[in-house]
């Protein structure tokens, strides 16, 4: 794909582009080395994407009109700002189409609807052994936040917890 001018272009995603915003997930997970852990299938993400109560948002980055990445949010808030916040959970940009802008005008999206929203902030994590996304998040003035630990309760811990 390098070599001529591409196009490229960012639009929400709909309930037809399940099979592909799947597809990504489990591309991405591949590339992370997780994809044990997907689970999700097409009726979980319609409902939490298109329910009755949508709890996240997807974008879609074309080239020359053919998806080639994602990116996957949804608002959180800062107590210490009092303002919301975008979490950034999943970007992911294929292997032939990194390099040619995709992932940089996915952020710059993000960027501009986390302003356009009132937001105070965008954040994301990034897995500690991903060297080059570390390095071009970091060419975009992101700063990490080593400071901070990530914890989750999830399967049977998560069931104990509450009781059950």
């Amino acid at each position: 794909m390098s070599g001529a001018a591409h196009t490229i272009t960012l639009r929400p995603a709909t309930a037809g582009d399940l099979p592909q915003v799947l597809a990504f997930i489990r591309e991405l997970a591949v590339y992370e080395r997780l994809e044990r852990e997907v689970v999700a299938t097409e009726a979980d993400l319609g409902a939490a994407l298109f329910g009755p109560r949508p709890f996240a948002e997807v974008i879609l980055a074309c080239l020359d009109g053919t998806p080639v990445g994602f990116a996957l949010f949804f608002h959180n808030f800062s107590t210490f700002l009092g303002k919301p916040g975008i979490y950034l959970e999943d970007l992911f940009v294929r292997p032939e189409a990194r390099g040619l802008g995709v992932g940089r005008q996915l952020l710059a999206w993000l960027a501009r609807t986390t302003l356009e929203r009132g937001c105070a902030r965008l954040d994301w994590a990034v897995l500690d052994w991903n060297e080059p996304s570390i390095g071009f998040y970091a060419s975009l003035g992101a700063v990490a936040q080593n400071d901070w630990t990530t914890f989750r309760l999830a399967g049977a811990a998560l069931h104990r917890l509450a009781g059950g």
